[in-house]
């Protein structure tokens, strides 16, 4: 077992959370009532998941997408207040790392999504507020074949804009919601770029801009780094541990 607060200790110095200027408070957001022996992970702390670590009988969750977005009222009132009572009732810590588990370069999302592609010489770049990774594919592929090796590593068909009509043998990609840096990704030259979610111009700067785009799903690409990180943690701290997937198509 581990205090909660020695956890997020070594979570915010592992994910330099020091260095990051966010949308939300990483780290520890909701200070449970026991020290932590099971561990949970999922993407999102939605009321579905706090429900099914409750009823495994976790002592912490941890998640990447947390509670306390800027812009968004502070009241926990309605939905918000339903996962807060839920979740302090059941006396589970939560803790949650956005941007920081994005960038990390071993446990990140980006890092993992390069693992899973079987990408090679992944690296992060300047680009897309140091967001986005390039890397080479180990043969030149066409845009079908690598949506298809797309699907079969993260379980999801990506959505696909044909933009180069050549085979792809460099690839840029950001996890989530940031089909917003194309046209950055398109300045590093690669042949194609990979987000999890599309919007109307997307479309349009894709074809260009002479890329393929390929929309995985904000929650497919943002499902690595999480269970990186509680893997880590639970090997690092002795815990029990387990990953709780709540489906979401988007």
């Amino acid at each position: 077992m581990v205090a909660c607060a020695e956890l997020a200790a070594y979570c915010q110095e592992l994910l330099v959370v020091s260095a990051f200027d966010d949308y939300c408070p990483n780290g520890l957001q909701v200070e449970g009532t026991r020290p932590v022996r099971r561990l949970v992970a999922g993407v999102s702390a939605s009321l579905a998941f706090i429900e099914a670590a409750i009823a495994v009988e976790a002592d912490a969750l941890l998640v990447h997408h947390g509670w306390f977005w800027r812009g968004e009222s502070p009241s926990l009132t309605g939905l918000k207040g339903r996962r807060a009572r839920t979740l302090i009732l059941s006396g589970a810590s939560l803790l949650a790392y956005h941007l920081p588990l994005d960038a990390h370069p071993e446990l990140g999302n980006n890092r993992q999504l390069a693992k899973h592609l079987g990408v090679d010489d992944p690296e992060p770049t300047a680009a897309g507020r140091g967001q986005i990774w390039r890397g080479h594919l180990p043969r030149p592929l066409d845009g079908e074949a690598f949506a298809a090796q797309v699907a079969s590593a993260l379980g999801r068909v990506p959505l696909r804009v044909p933009g180069r009509g050549a085979p792809l043998r460099t690839l840029a990609w950001c996890s989530g919601a940031a089909q917003g840096f194309i046209a950055e990704a398109a300045a590093l030259g690669v042949d194609a770029y990979l987000s999890g979610e599309i919007s109307e111009q997307t479309t349009h700067l894709a074809r260009e801009l002479g890329l393929d785009y390929f929309a995985a799903g904000h929650h497919a690409t943002e499902r690595l780094g999480v269970q990186a990180l509680g893997e880590h943690l639970a090997a690092r701290f002795g815990l029990e541990y387990r990953f709780i997937d709540i489906d979401n198509p988007a």
